[in-house]
């Protein structure tokens, strides 16, 4: 049994993240960050909720980049094939659920 306090959180790098589980090849990690990722779309689906923090997530539809401001408790589930990038706005921490070993 574990506890984690995600706001107190923190990793030596952006993007740093505390592996949480790994259940059936499918991976939960808490992130912190205070900087962009990259652009990207994942080997599966991904779950991305912002626990601490807000972000910029950034999304294609179409060619056409949309933004959606995400605060804590929003979630963003991106399909197979959805290219996104979160831009955190100053410190965030995340929980993600992906497949293992997706970008």
């Amino acid at each position: 049994m574990t506890f984690i306090k995600a706001k107190d959180f923190t990793a030596d790098r952006a993007w740093g993240a505390l592996d949480i589980a790994n259940m059936n090849g499918v991976t939960t990690r808490l992130h912190w960050t205070d900087q962009p990722y990259k652009w990207h779309i994942n080997d599966g689906e991904e779950v991305f909720v912002v626990l601490d923090g807000e972000v910029n997530m950034h999304y294609r539809v179409d060619g056409k980049e949309l933004v959606q401001l995400m605060s804590v408790g929003d979630i963003f589930y991106a399909a197979i094939g959805t290219e996104h990038v979160a831009h955190p706005v100053g410190e965030a921490r995340i929980l993600v659920i992906e497949k293992e070993g997706s970008v």
